[in-house]
């Protein structure tokens, strides 16, 4: 476990981290301050990849598993910084908590698996099996697991730690996330003649009505896929004088373990048939959001916004593993699952690799004006992080 020097090694790291911004692509200098600390702290091997993750490796003297650490650089924007009443960036401690953006989501859990690391490695004079891999990821805001794809596919991790905020318990699964794109055609007229044209607005309404009439699968753990009309927008826009000819509608979709992109889209497709059949005037179709973002390093990442749902059995023995050896550090920690999206959907759910998640904080801090996190569950994740590598790497 921690002693005070470390304890004070994992607060200065989580302010360095807070006090740089870090955007969405905008993420170099803090992937340097990660590291900057990876080379002090002794890590085999430091690396910056081509899109911009921060890795550091640490090697036991004898084969075994690679445990990937994974927590992401990336934070949202500050937002209305007059709102604030601390400087997001001064990464200020007040009241035993250390404020300022991204302290929650996630660059206290980022500090506490770096320093868990490296304190874990040094106790152990690095008398275990395997390797440790501490990564950075970039982008994770905006894009769940697509940067963590290079540290996957690069390292083929046996087990993954996902460091977003759980108040120290222990995450077996979450709902995967679809950005679902519905358009419809119409024929532009004069809107003094509408009936000139096909009003794309007005076959959408009808698209819009029988899919929130469509079912949607549910599961006893996950709870139901849900699905959401995110936004809508008609084109041309302004439309001035004009029958508009296109129009577009986006849902949110939270998937569940067993859906595939196929099977969550196939109910969709299968009403904009019937609609069409019924009404020869609606031409419609359904795909996944498309986006391609540039990485800091000039590399671009593209992807499909399909993000698998995940989900391990309690009694799966590396739960168990990992349950057992935190009672045993004195940690009491429930079983859940994520309300939210994380990397995991790459680790998890497209390669398969054994997942669980810890991390300090409240997940309902994340994004909030005066975000914050308790100094007592920085460190107690830290503590956490070394015992679950005492679990794993036995």
């Amino acid at each position: 476990m921690l002693d005070k020097e470390n304890e004070s090694r994992l607060i200065k790291l989580c302010q360095d981290l807070v006090k740089v911004k870090s955007l969405s692509g905008e993420e170099e200098e803090v992937a340097q301050v990660l590291a900057t600390f990876f080379k002090e702290s002794g890590f085999d091997e430091i690396k910056i990849d081509s899109c911009g993750n921060s890795i550091g490796i640490i090697k036991g003297n004898m084969p075994g598993p690679t445990i990937v650490l994974d927590g992401h650089l990336d934070t949202v924007p500050v937002g209305d910084i007059n709102k604030w009443t601390v400087d997001p960036f001064a990464a200020l401690i007040k009241d035993n908590r250390i404020y300022g953006r991204g302290t929650s989501d996630m660059k206290g859990g980022l500090s506490a698996m770096a320093v868990a690391a490296s304190t874990f490695a040094k106790n152990n004079n690095r008398d275990f099996p395997g390797r440790i891999i501490v990564a950075g990821i970039v982008y994770e805001e905006l894009f769940e697991g697509i940067a963590s794809k290079y540290i996957c596919d690069e390292y083929k991790p046996d087990y993954v730690v996902i460091g977003e905020s759980s108040e120290l318990n222990l995450k077996i699964g979450q709902r995967g996330r679809a950005e679902i794109v519905v358009e419809t055609f119409g024929v532009p007229s004069h809107s003094a003649h509408p009936e000139n044209g096909v009003n794309a607005v007005y076959s959408m309404t009808k698209v819009v009505d029988a899919i929130n009439k469509l079912s949607i699968v549910s599961h006893p753990i996950l709870k139901e896929g849900i699905m959401v009309l995110t936004d809508i927008k008609s084109s041309p826009y302004p439309g001035s004088s004009v029958v508009p000819s296109y129009c577009k509608a986006t849902y949110d979709r939270r998937t569940i373990v067993g859906e595939t992109k196929e099977s969550v889209l196939e109910p969709i497709l299968n009403c904009i048939k019937e609609l069409e059949k019924k009404d020869p005037t609606i031409k419609a179709k359904v795909s996944y959001a498309q986006a391609s973002n540039e990485c800091y390093t000039k590399n671009i990442i593209s992807a499909e916004k399909f993000f698998p749902a995940w989900l391990y059995e309690e009694d799966d023995k590396f739960v168990q593993d990992c349950l057992k050896e935190l009672r045993k550090q004195g940690f009491d920690p429930d079983i859940a699952i994520y309300d939210f999206c994380t990397n995991g959907s790459y680790y998890a759910g497209e390669k398969g690799v054994k997942t669980i998640g810890l991390g300090p904080s409240k997940e309902n801090l994340a994004h909030t004006i005066d975000e914050y996190i308790e100094i007592s569950q920085l460190v107690g994740a830290a503590n956490s992080y070394i015992a679950i590598l005492n679990a794993l790497m036995k």
